[in-house]
């Protein structure tokens, strides 16, 4: 595998609506691990720092804006005016009126005025639109780990821009020697494209496969613009001061390697827009990283460039629609704010991805970004696993498939599911001791509830899961060895996914769960031994430490358990389904009648034993998702005579009952804080992901309000990174102690888009009889430590 990095240009600027929120740092160029490029101090001006990797750590991108007849030159991003002298040079350095950033789930716009040199002509606009398209009726596309930068000026005097890469795109000790080669050339067989520019750089020595500050240590960068830009490679101060007294570039390349910061050598593109009066202007560049992408048949990287680079209006597009239908089932089910939250962690759960394989076996690489760096980790996935059901179950399958193939293989000794299928990205070399991170219960439950709602976003009936996943064509059913194969049409886009229950979709479940149900029954055989009373061990909160008789873990396992009996049933191993049908509801019966609730009957407890203690019973959501709440009428068909366990009186939910989905949402209530749900009572600190996991099996009163207050959080955290789940609810917003951040785990936020199109739509109407009253008011304490 090689990663590559490149910046190409295109034409035409993609406008994002407002936004609402303030985000301490907002996406710009976010795709993969490696190509993960944020504007941080995002509340002040893009020229007061440089652009950041997640980690923090400066990355060279600065753009410079010059105005010929009035000798100015205006930094718009990074901190270039470092390299400017303040005086005794032909031209001033000003700085232009930031209007503000926007974003939507691909773009995100930062928006100038630029005074004009004649007090009779208005300020000229400029729009620096940073787009990480995601495009899920497109996974070739999704594939391409490529982001545009796009400037359009508008306005009535002409304008000189000015962008430069640095070489910490390609390695993260600055002391590293890079080299750099320039090329200009047709890709065969496309000559009626004019030539793309492009500068490749990358270290002297390669570290194969090795991270540094989670840098990756090898691969190319690739810089590319069109054929009529000036460029120039050189030293930073030497570039930007030629640009700002000449407004260009010589064209010229100079070829003294060396360390990254020893005479920085920069690598630039400057264009002119002769506007002579006219509205406007336009051109675009983008940024990308990437493998060698193996899911399609490539002939080089100059092939994938070209591609990507000209396709600039179809991935606009198929981004844009994307976006557009985001912002209108957020603002049906939640808010402004609901909208601006998800639009936030789009391209941080897609930055957390690396696509490979082949087209006959396709496989996600995801990682564990900032807590551990592990490879396709089961408990990163199970919080993300919303947005994907959402945006495109088959990435879903991808990121499972690594998991289960090396279970499969027989190197990994434990009979429940592995942790992760490397302790180090991006080295996937699995733990054959069998010492991976203590999650059993966690591990195994989360594998059921994701495969059992993989099956049902394939086997739909009217309304799936996702509605870009029905469509495409509808050609071809999965092979026989039950691999989800990608399946493209000349335009690269996909196959449908999933089907009607009586046709395709069915038929791609049951081939799929064949394959390995033995690791199904496996797992599940575990949790029978081992959920009811969970012994000591981690949950996915693994930084709160370990700890016996959990209860929002037991009812995780349980709904596993659960959700086996309905896996057997499809794949029609109907004894197998039976028993643990009954298990399930025995255990639930249990787990409800004698150890989760407090005495009282207020709250679910933390631990069994713990009195006193309370917590948030985000699994709880699964429940729903997996519409084991729906009348006994939409359980498998050897459940449907089931009656009632819980309680007197028939419960409206068929597998927990409804009074926990009505205790936890009034309890939900009561203990909000300023910046939202502390996760339970030991700490006053909480996680993004499971307080929209919690509330979207809440009344609307209690999602809303607490939505309200992690958009609160948003806008006043003193956290300086992308976007963390781990945080204080209340004092600054800050870090507890672990500072997490940039982690995929935020497709959690999409827990109730997920939630409104599962069961055929009918999930979210089966829980509204928590709105039939406001929650009541009563005292809540907190338990300290």
């Amino acid at each position: 595998m090689r990663w590559t990095t490149c910046l190409a240009a295109a034409a035409v600027a993609v406008i994002s609506e407002a936004s609402t929120l303030t985000p301490p740092v907002i996406p710009l160029a976010v795709r993969t691990p490696y190509l993960s490029t944020w504007l941080g101090h995002a509340r002040e001006n893009p020229w007061d720092h440089w652009p950041i990797f997640w980690t923090g750590q400066e990355v060279g991108l600065s753009v410079l804006a010059a105005v010929p007849k009035s000798n100015t030159v205006f930094p718009l991003l990074g901190r270039a005016q470092d390299s400017l002298p303040k005086s005794g040079e032909t031209f001033n350095v000003s700085y232009p009126a930031y209007i503000g950033a926007t974003f939507d789930a691909s773009t995100t716009n930062l928006t100038y005025k630029i005074p004009a040199p004649k007090s009779s002509q208005e300020p000229l606009d400029v729009v620096l639109s940073f787009l990480s398209p995601v495009t899920p009726t497109s996974s070739l596309r999704q594939a391409i780990p490529a982001s545009y930068l796009t400037v359009e000026v508008s306005g009535g005097f002409d304008l000189d821009i000015y962008v430069d890469l640095n070489g910490l795109w390609v390695s993260a000790n600055r002391d590293n020697t890079i080299r750099w080669e320039f090329g200009q050339e047709h890709v065969e067989g496309k000559k009626q494209n004019a030539p793309l520019k492009t500068w490749k750089v990358k270290r002297m020595t390669e570290q194969l496969l090795t991270e540094d500050a989670d840098r990756g240590e090898w691969g190319t960068l690739f810089f590319t613009g069109p054929s009529d830009v000036q460029h120039e490679a050189g030293t930073s101060a030497l570039l930007r001061q030629r640009f700002s007294r000449t407004g260009t570039l010589q064209n010229s390349v100079d070829d003294n390697f060396r360390a990254i910061m020893d005479d920085e050598p920069v690598f630039a593109f400057s264009k002119s827009f002769e506007l002579n009066g006219t509205s406007a202007a336009g051109g675009s560049h983008t940024i990308a990283s990437s493998s060698q992408l193996p899911i399609f048949k490539i002939q080089s990287s100059k092939t994938v460039l070209d591609f990507h680079y000209h396709d600039f209006a179809t991935a606009s597009k198929l981004a844009g629609n994307y976006s557009e239908q985001l912002e209108i089932d957020a603002l049906k089910s939640g808010s402004e704010d609901y909208k601006d939250i998800l639009a936030l962690s789009a391209r941080q759960v897609m930055g957390a991805c690396s696509f490979a394989g082949t087209p006959d076996d396709p496989l996600i690489f995801f990682k564990e970004i900032s807590s551990d760096g592990n490879m396709n980790t089961v408990d990163v996935i199970y919080p993300a696993f919303p947005y994907f059901l959402y945006t495109n179950p088959k990435w879903l399958a991808w990121l499972m498939e690594p998991l289960i193939e090396h279970q499969l293989s027989g190197q990994y000794p434990n009979d429940y599911s592995m942790h992760d299928v490397g302790a180090s990205f991006p080295n996937a070399t699995g733990h054959p001791d069998g010492n991976d991170e203590y999650m059993p219960v966690e591990e195994c439950g989360d594998m059921l509830i994701m495969g059992l709602a993989l099956v049902n976003s394939l086997k739909y009936d009217t309304e799936p899961a996702s509605i870009w996943s029905a469509a495409g064509a509808n050609k071809y059913v999965e092979s026989a060895d039950g691999s989800f194969s990608l399946h493209i049409d000349s335009d690269g886009m996909d196959d449908s996914f999933g089907g009607p229950i009586s046709a395709k979709g069915e038929k791609q479940a049951r081939k799929w769960i064949e394959k390995s149900y033995r690791l199904w029954k496996q797992w599940t055989g575990y949790l029978v031994r081992e959920t009811l009373i969970p012994s000591n061990q981690l949950s996915t909160d693994d930084f709160a430490g370990w700890l016996a008789n959990q209860t929002n873990l037991a009812v995780k396992g349980i709904i596993g358990i659960r959700a086996m009996a309905e896996i057997a049933d499809l794949v029609g191993e109907t004894e197998d389904a039976r028993y643990y049908q009954n298990i399930s509801e025995v255990y639930i019966k249990r787990w409800h009648d004698e150890f989760a609730f407090s005495r009282d009957g207020t709250h679910a407890k933390l631990a069994y034993t713990w009195y006193g203690s309370w917590t948030t019973l985000y699994n709880l959501y699964a429940d729903a998702l997996l519409c084991f709440h729906l009348p006994s009428s939409s359980s498998p068909r050897f459940a449907q005579d089931q009656k009632p366990l819980l309680g007197s009186k028939p419960s409206k939910t068929a597998f927990i009952d409804e009074k926990v989905y009505k205790t936890q949402s009034d309890w939900y209530h009561n203990v909000r804080q300023r910046y939202g749900l502390p996760l339970d009572s030991r700490h006053l600190q909480t996680k993004s992901d499971w307080e929209f996991f919690a509330v979207a099996v809440a009344s609307k009163q209690v999602r809303e309000e607490i939505v309200e207050s992690i958009a609160l959080w948003v806008n006043e955290t003193s956290t300086d990174c992308p976007l963390t789940d781990l945080y204080d609810t209340e004092g600054d917003g800050g870090f507890p102690g672990n500072s997490f951040k940039a982690r995929p785990v935020v497709g959690g936020h999409y827990a109730f888009l997920a939630l409104e199109r599962a069961c055929g739509g009918k999930a979210v109407e089966a829980l509204s009889f928590l709105d039939d009253e406001p929650a009541p008011e009563f005292a809540t304490g907190r338990v300290e430590l």
